[in-house]
């Protein structure tokens, strides 16, 4: 298995009928980022994200203790995907400190504190390569 391994949740969202992908096991002691990671998960799945991941990052970042990477298959995707995680997660009680990226919705980030969401088109995705770019152990190869 790849840099994947230890700091990052992988989930592939095109389950066969009855199986579960929801698992989320992140390096991160709190219960309060668990609870967000898994409201943010189950609203990215409602509205068919693919390849959604989860990083812990915070052993390396002072801004948030994780991150959740999702992609969407078109502009009004990706906003559909943006809109339900701000609103589910505005009902688990986590309030967004902010959204950016609405108008052009290729990139659309939602900062709930603890966590933040980035939904991407694929190509966006591809070209910014945030995996990489979070990575906690850079000189693993993949």
């Amino acid at each position: 298995m790849s840099y994947c391994q230890e700091n990052i949740l992988h989930m592939n969202l095109e389950p066969s009928p009855g199986a579960s992908n929801s698992q989320l096991s992140m390096n991160s002691k709190s219960p309060e980022v668990q609870t967000c990671l898994k409201v943010v998960h189950e609203a990215l799945l409602d509205v068919k994200a693919k390849e959604i991941i989860a990083m812990d990052v915070s052993e390396i970042s002072n801004v948030s203790d994780a991150i959740v990477i999702a992609s969407g298959t078109s502009t009004r995707h990706i906003k559909a995907l943006a809109d339900n995680v701000a609103e589910e997660a505005r009902k688990a009680g986590f309030r967004p400190l902010g959204v950016e990226g609405e108008r052009d919705a290729e990139w659309i980030l939602i900062d709930l504190g603890l966590v933040v969401v980035h939904v991407m088109l694929p190509t966006a995705r591809k070209f910014y390569d945030l995996e990489s770019l979070w990575r906690v152990n850079p000189t693993a190869s993949a």
